[in-house]
């Protein structure tokens, strides 16, 4: 049986089986599952597979649950910070000044793709490629338990702009005006309180999902019935209800779905155009440029008074094409500002710099403390808040993580001993709200070279682990060895596996999970003031 005989026995399930398969083995060898998402699509273009009703539909509601969500991680406090705002803008700006100058030239010699294009072409396609990937960059902080740090919400921040800027950008490429019924979408304003009640009345399951999905969905076909792009409608709605205190469990809970639906979307960029020798190798050329984005958001982020580290590790993860710039793409080529060539070869860059990204990633840390005189010549004196060293003062124990556990371990120590306390969070409101209580506490990222380098914190007889976080404990670890650290680590940890990998490293451990059922039935004795047998 030849492949012309089984090519019309493949259905949409069997695409999906298949991404399945491919986006497996890309998270097995350390990479995002969407490498091999593209990848699926790929080989089923080169095997003359068209995608079908069903892809195309998972496809279009994919993007909008991405623009939704987007529209629910809006917080315009964080947003409006300079060293957020305005790096992003001015990153924006240089790049499709100068990838776009680098591709009229291109043009201008005759190079294939690049050939007879305008202005307005080279500089849609230069935006294109000035987005980093979300996906991508979510996933690496995760995976490293930074996506809390103030390099991960500084990336995570920029992300959002970028994201906000290519929703003007599809709100404004069709080139035409919406109808006088666009006016009537102002009553959503007023229907805000509407939206909250029923999000507070959806649970927190399956009517929760329904009730995002529903907005989402509603909204997009709202606003193409008045003539605007439905993206935009559904990233409105998502800033609407941003605000709201179930927001953010909102946003989780549809985070797999919107992951899935987006796999349609990946699957149909790689079957939309013909995979050629010309989009691998100008897609090949293109992937280098990755590296003059990480400098120029480097150079920004230390001019807005970031330090060193903090603009390399975000630099470093930022250091990627966007799957958001497949989008951009995509809807340049629908209304006919791009040839479909160009979706194929942004694609393809897309996945060649995640493939070059992943190792600089995972590296990061060891890159820093190795050349860490060389970045720290580049800071500039004066700081923002955020990154103003901390000073652990005369304590004696120090808790590395104020949250319940960290500051269930504060009060009980200071209780029980004499000796002077002090706990050190990464969240300034945390901390803020610690010293309002008359716990002594300061700003720090135990996962941060600085400050162990330079807090005090190698000199102190006790440190508690109280982050919860496994690898991220074990990072804390490595930079205690690394700094010189030498007096004694109690770490918490989760698991019994976890456990016996840190009392292998010397530490005191407690397992939270396995010491959890003993303090319950300790407290219900004291409670019952029952005398023991």
């Amino acid at each position: 049986m030849d492949w012309q005989t089984l090519q019309p026995l493949l259905t949409d399930t069997t695409w999906v089986g298949l991404a399945f398969a491919l986006g497996l083995s890309a998270r097995v060898v350390g990479l995002p599952p969407l490498v091999g998402f593209l990848a699926t699509g790929f080989a089923l273009n080169a095997l003359g597979v068209s995608g079908g009703e069903a892809l195309q539909k998972i496809s279009d509601i994919g993007i909008t649950l991405l623009l939704f969500t987007v529209g629910l991680k809006l917080e315009i406090r964080t947003l409006v910070k300079p060293h957020v705002w305005a790096v992003a803008s001015l990153h924006i700006l240089l790049v499709v000044l100068i990838f776009g100058s680098s591709i009229l030239l291109l043009a201008a010699i005759g190079t294939p793709l690049f050939a007879n294009m305008t202005l307005a072409h080279a500089a849609i396609l230069a935006f294109a490629f000035s987005f980093s990937s979300t996906v991508f960059v979510v996933k690496v902080l995760e995976d490293k338990a930074e996506i809390k740090s103030q390099f991960g919400k500084v990336a995570i921040a920029i992300l959002v702009m970028q994201d906000v800027a290519a929703v003007i950008f599809l709100a404004t490429s069709a080139g035409k005006m919406p109808s006088l019924w666009a006016l009537a979408l102002f009553a959503l304003i007023p229907m805000r309180p509407v939206f909250f009640r029923l999000l507070e009345k959806s649970g927190h399951s399956e009517l929760l999902v329904l009730f995002g999905m529903t907005l989402a969905l509603a909204s997009a076909e709202i606003f193409e019935l008045t003539g605007i792009k439905g993206g935009v409608g559904a990233l409105i709605m998502g800033l609407l209800i941003a605000h709201h205190p179930k927001a953010s469990e909102l946003g989780k809970t549809l985070l797999g779905f919107k992951d899935l639906f987006l796999v349609g979307f990946f699957l149909s960029v790689g079957m939309s155009g013909e995979l050629t020798w010309v989009a691998i190798l100008i897609a090949l050329a293109v992937v280098p440029f990755a590296f003059v984005k990480t400098a120029l958001f480097f150079t920004l982020m230390t001019r807005f008074r970031l330090r060193a580290r903090s603009s390399l590790l975000a630099s470093l993860s930022l250091n990627n094409y966007s799957e958001f710039g497949l989008v951009v793409a995509a809807f340049a080529v629908a209304d006919g500002l791009l040839s479909v060539e160009w979706l194929t070869t942004i694609a393809l860059a897309v996945t060649i710099s995640i493939f070059i990204a992943t190792p600089f990633n995972t590296r990061v840390h060891r890159l820093y403390s190795r050349y860490v005189d060389l970045f720290q010549k580049t800071e500039r004196e004066k700081r923002i808040d955020a990154e103003v060293p901390s000073d652990l003062g005369d304590a004696d124990i120090v808790i590395l993580g104020m949250g319940r556990v960290g500051r269930g371990a504060y009060l009980r120590l200071s209780e029980v001993l004499e000796h002077k306390l002090v706990g050190v969070e990464e969240n300034l409101q945390k901390v803020e709200a610690h010293r309002v209580a008359g716990i002594n506490c300061v700003h720090g990222d135990a996962g941060d070279y600085d400050f162990w380098a330079h807090s005090g914190i190698r000199h102190k007889k006790l440190v508690l682990i109280s982050l919860t976080n496994h690898n991220e404990n074990l990072m804390s670890l490595e930079l205690a060895r690394e700094t010189g650290f030498t007096g004694k680590m109690a770490v918490v940890s989760r698991f019994p596996d976890e456990q016996k990998e840190l009392e292998a490293l010397g530490c005191i451990t407690f397992n939270l999970y396995g010491e959890a059922g003993g303090g319950f039935a300790e407290h219900v004795v004291g409670a019952l003031d029952i005398k023991p047998a």
